[in-house]
């Protein structure tokens, strides 16, 4: 099974951990997964904030 990673440094998919593990968010199941890497991180920190505001 092939992981998938986003490097946020360069905005690339990588097939694999490739880059630094400082410049990479993953792994992803999917490449299509990995490329929506910074639109998922977005969902999940408006989740987070979301409960927080909650208590």
């Amino acid at each position: 099974m092939t992981d998938w990673w986003y490097n946020h440094k360069t905005g690339e998919v990588e097939e694999g951990a490739q880059s630094l593990g400082s410049d990479r968010d993953g792994p992803y199941a999917t490449r299509e997964d990995a490329a929506r890497a910074p639109e998922i991180a977005a969902e999940r920190a408006r989740k987070w904030a979301a409960e927080e505001n909650s208590d």
